[in-house]
């Protein structure tokens, strides 16, 4: 399918150099000013900022929108102003005040002032999507949010919380993509029905990033191309392609041919072949994502204690560190990151078959039982998905993978009518609140607002979402840190996700590309800062 948006109309150099792509054309080489990236994307389901919640569209999100603070690239840890001249809170912690730099402007050519950044806060609260929560955990809400974001001048506006949280951690939640500011004139524009331009920008783009959305086809192909408006350093390609390949050993051949500039998502056979080759070159990093399988307890068997734990023991851990993820990740049985504030590096469980089988006795399942698990068709996630349904069959559990696309499985998953799912969660912000969605659940109804991936999984845990609300109050470092330190004692142990790795990303890329950063979350892995010689 395609979609179509205003910019499309003078395709050009972009839809030549797509459509080459597409038919699978050979080049000696790239066009000098397009960068072609092999990446696997089918998870992306919209381009709206306000509704975006996948990996691959939060890097589309970060190459092409502003916020108004962005993470610092060279310390995660701390922040810089992207459209933000300064900011400021007051002494009560409660109310954060932000001046917007002078001169900006929108793709569009449409000026950007406060009353854009006002307009994509409290229509990001109004939409009330997925990754609304960023925002409303702060007390915004649709019946309140005009009143607690507020414009205040031509180029200054307030945002009033409902408690005094650690100032850092309310501004990070700032550089989340849901966060990042439309153009408020062009969407509005396109408003149909009061929805606030919803529909419109699912498939359309009204950014101010250093680089803006040509098209998206959807499991295809997406384009961006350099934005002349932006405010800040012009991206020196005139266009980033990037075209969808799944495989593994397809990414490779592309490359080692030239028709792709750069690799995403190649697997540590196809690594270890590319290191001898002296036209490529490695780029990783690691990342703020964590690979887990999870349980859903409305599955009366999964929803036994003893069953939770007999599968942790029946996954080979060992294994899976030596060859499906040799170079591009850690074994980490946490539901925090590495490089998040108190995350934890104890992983006790290894595959135990007999440990396995004497808790499904215990459960009163000697002769195991059956069950499904949703999985998204790449690597490294089949043949991990795979691996465990070798070893959970030697304790008699039969497990019957269902295989879909990106934009499958979530689905599936985020109406919870999944047994088992396996997937990824990428930091949304560098906080380690981003990750207290593992075991936040204040209403397990399937009507509830919040829908954190304890509550995908049926799984309300009221004493740890009461340490995880009190965390993110404690301005105390040390103590903050020893409270999420025993949120995931308690979690490893009963909790319905199994965790089983944190992605060490790597990309292979041409010897002439340069300047290619990974980032610690996906939308900052940068390609309006990748150049070519």
């Amino acid at each position: 399918m395609r979609f179509s948006t205003p910019l499309l109309s003078r395709r050009g150099l972009v839809a030549a150099a797509a459509s080459t792509l597409m038919l699978g054309t050979a080049w000696a080489a790239t066009p000098k000013d397009t960068l072609v990236v092999a990446f696997a994307f089918d998870d992306i389901i919209t381009m709206d900022p306000a509704e975006a919640f996948e990996i691959s569209a939060g890097e589309v999100m970060g190459n092409t929108y502003d916020r108004l603070v962005r993470l610092d690239l060279s310390d995660p840890t701390k922040l810089v102003g992207d459209i933000a001249k300064s900011w400021s809170v007051s002494p009560d912690g409660k109310t954060y005040s932000f001046e917007v730099k002078p001169g900006l402007k929108f793709a569009s050519g449409n000026p950007l002032t406060a009353e854009d950044v006002v307009f994509s806060l409290q229509r990001s609260v109004l939409l009330d999507k997925s990754p609304a929560f960023i925002l409303t955990q702060f007390g915004l809400s649709k019946d309140n949010v005009k009143d607690k974001i507020k414009q205040t001048g031509p180029l200054t506006l307030t945002m009033e919380t409902d408690k005094a949280y650690a100032p850092s951690f309310v501004t990070n939640c700032l550089t989340a993509n849901v966060a990042a500011v439309v153009d408020k004139k062009l969407v509005l524009s396109k408003e149909v029905a009061g929805d606030l331009g919803y529909a419109w920008l699912k498939t359309n783009y009204a950014g101010s990033g250093p680089l803006k959305l040509r098209e998206w086809r959807a499991n295809e192909i997406v384009a961006l191309e350099r934005n002349d408006n932006y405010y800040g350093t012009k991206a020196p390609l005139a266009r980033v392609i990037y075209r969808h390949v799944k495989e593994s050993a397809t990414q490779r051949l592309l490359l080692e041919k030239g028709d792709a500039d750069i690799a995403r998502n190649l697997a540590p056979q196809d690594l270890a072949a590319l290191a001898a080759n002296k036209d490529v070159k490695m780029v990783s990093a690691p990342k703020g994502t964590v690979y887990y399988i999870s349980m859903n307890m409305k599955n009366p068997n999964l929803a036994k204690p003893e069953v939770r734990e007999a599968l942790k023991w029946l996954v080979d851990y060992s294994a899976i560190g030596d060859t499906l993820i040799k170079n591009i990740g850690i074994v980490h049985q946490n539901f925090m990151a590495v490089g998040l504030l108190g995350a934890s590096t104890v992983n006790p469980y290894k595959l135990d078959v007999d440990k396995a089988k004497a808790l499904l006795v215990k459960a009163g399942l000697p002769n195991g039982f059956k069950v499904t698990i949703d999985m998204r068709t790449v690597q490294p996630v089949q043949g991990i998905t795979e691996a465990f349904q070798q070893t959970a069959k030697r304790a008699g559990i039969d497990i019957e993978i269902i295989p879909g696309d990106g934009k499958q499985v979530l689905t599936k998953y985020r109406a919870r009518t999944h047994d088992m799912f396996i997937g990824q969660w990428g930091a949304d912000y560098w906080d380690p609140h981003t990750n207290a969605t593992f075991v936040q659940n204040a209403d397990n109804s399937d009507e509830a607002k919040a829908k954190p991936l304890a509550w995908r999984n049926a799984w309300i845990v009221p004493e740890l979402n009461a340490k995880a609300d009190a965390a993110v109050l404690e301005r105390d470092t040390g103590k903050r840190k020893a409270m999420y330190d025993e949120m995931q004692a308690e979690f490893r142990k009963t909790s319905p996700f199994i965790m089983l790795f944190q992605q060490t990303e790597v990309a292979a890329e041409r010897s002439n590309v340069e300047g290619l950063k990974i980032g610690s979350t996906s939308d900052t892995t940068y390609m309006f800062k990748v150049s070519k010689r």
